[in-house]
This record gives structure tokens, C-alpha cells and sequence, in this order.
């Protein structure tokens, strides 16, 4: 039987870590060939190269190390991904910077660093990569937004603005490419376990006096009714239908993987 994504070709941004690291497994194990993206350690990213290249039979996956607030980054990045693969018939907009602070003593340059990453990013991406998946009248265009896409919460006004944006640009250009054969979707992901995020349990326990257990339930995950993380697996397997060859109706929509989060 054949996988998935069997002949397809992926462009994950943001995939040397959590989310992004777990969409690009699940796609490499569901026979796409996948390019990753993204900042780390290099004996991290040789690592994953190394893996994921040996799921796709290669010996390690390419990468490309765009900066995802550099326009021209991206544009060669897209390039990169025809050059070594053949083609990117699968892109995946996914990384994302976060900034908290009220919005009076937020400061610019992490104004403009969030948007740059998470919005406008994904645009330069898009417009890019399009033409071609037009040409060939098949493309899965997939947005990593966010619960804070759908709604909104104090203190992060620039990763809100960011990823209600990233909504907006799903949908138009979701209308733009109805009828070529290419869809552009987001998934808005609710609190997702990384490294990242479960770092900010113990400071929340030590700040409100309770233990970490408490401190995950009541203070970081209180607007998430199942009061668990949502699992990185989780998102990829969203991705994986998204991409997939039975997804072709579904087109300008919002995912939500949230726990019941916007449902209140």
C-alpha cells in the first residue's frame, strides 16, 4: 500500500525542534521527501538531518538555515528545496517566535520581530512556492497558527495581531487558488508540550506558591478545558491529513487542536 505523501516533496519551516521536527517525521514516515528549516545547535540539527534522511533513504534530509525575517532568505530557501528535491508541492509555515509584555512597554524591535516571523513570513513563503504548485495543479499550502489566531489573551498583542493575520492571509489565499488544484489551510494549535513550554511551569509554581502540577492546570493551561498538553503528534497527524490526497475540499479552514479552547 502505498504511504500518504508518497511522490510528494515538503518544505517545513521552523522543523529543527517541536512542532515542525514532528510534522517532518510524520511526512518523511508517510514517504514525502522533506526539507528542513530552522536555528539550533549543529550537532542537534546533524542529528535530525541524519534521521529523518535515513527514513526518506537519503543520507541525511537537506536544510536550509533561512532566517524567516530575511525576505530573500526565504525566496532562496524555496529555490534551495527545487534545487536538491524537485519540486515543493507541500509547504508548511511553522515557525513562530513569541514575545510577552503589555502593550504600552512592549518593545518595538519585538514588535517587529514577532510579525516578521509569524505573519509576514508565511507570505514571502507562499509567493514563492505557489507558481509552480499552480503550474503543476496540485499544492497543500499549511499554516501553523494559533488558538491566539481565533481569540485573544493580555500581554501578547504582537503574536495575536501575528497569528489573526495569519487567518486573514489562509483565507484569501484559499479564494485565490480554489480552482488550481492547491489549498492553503492553518491548524491553531492550543498549548503544545516542547521544551519551550514546559519550561514555564516550574517559574509559574514558584510564582503563585503551588506545586507544578497545580501550576499546569490552574495558571498555564486554565483556558485549556482538557487541562493537558496537546502533544506534538497530534499536530503532525493534522498536517498529515491536511497534505494528504483525501484533503482536497477542505480549503481556507481553521483546525483547531486546541482541547476545547475556543469552544467556550
Amino acid at each position: 500500500m502505498a504511504r500518504l505523501l508518497e511522490g510528494h516533496i515538503a518544505l517545513i519551516t521552523g522543523s529543527t525542534s517541536g512542532i515542525g521536527l514532528a510534522i517532518a517525521r510524520r511526512f518523511a514516515r508517510e514517504g514525502a521527501k522533506v526539507m528542513l528549516n530552522g536555528f539550533g545547535k549543529p550537532e542537534d540539527i546533524a542529528r535530525v538531518r541524519a534521521e529523518i534522511g535515513a527514513e526518506m533513504g537519503l543520507a541525511e534530509a537537506p536544510y536550509s538555515p533561512a532566517d524567516m525575517s530575511k525576505p530573500p532568505e526565504i525566496r532562496a530557501m524555496v529555490a534551495s528545496c527545487v534545487a536538491s528535491l524537485g519540486a515543493c508541492d507541500i509547504l508548511v509555515n511553522n515557525a513562530g517566535v513569541q514575545h510577552v509584555s503589555p502593550v504600552e512597554d512592549f518593545p518595538d524591535d519585538q514588535w517587529e520581530r514577532v510579525i516578521a516571523i509569524n505573519l509576514v513570513s508565511n507570505f514571502h513563503a507562499i509567493k514563492a512556492a505557489l507558481p509552480a504548485m499552480k503550474a503543476k495543479g496540485w499544492g497543500r499550502i499549511i499554516n501553523v497558527s494559533s488558538a491566539h489566531g481565533l481569540v485573544a489573551s493580555p500581554f501578547k498583542t504582537a503574536y495575536v495581531a501575528a497569528k489573526h493575520g495569519v487567518m486573514g492571509l489562509t483565507k484569501s489565499v484559499a479564494l485565490e487558488v480554489a480552482r488550481t488544484g492547491v489549498t492553503c489551510n492553518a491548524i491553531c494549535p492550543g498549548f503544545v508540550r516542547t521544551p519551550l513550554a514546559e519550561a514555564q511551569v516550574k517559574p509559574l509554581a514558584e510564582k503563585h506558591g503551588v506545586s507544578e502540577e497545580a501550576a499546569l492546570t490552574d495558571y498555564l493551561l486554565e483556558r485549556q478545558p482538557t487541562k493537558k498538553w496537546v502533544e506534538v503528534e497530534e499536530i503532525a497527524e493534522a498536517a498529515a491529513y491536511l497534505a494528504g490526497p483525501n484533503s482536497g475540499s477542505v480549503n481556507g479552514t481553521a483546525l483547531s487542536v486546541d482541547g476545547g479552547w475556543i469552544a467556550q
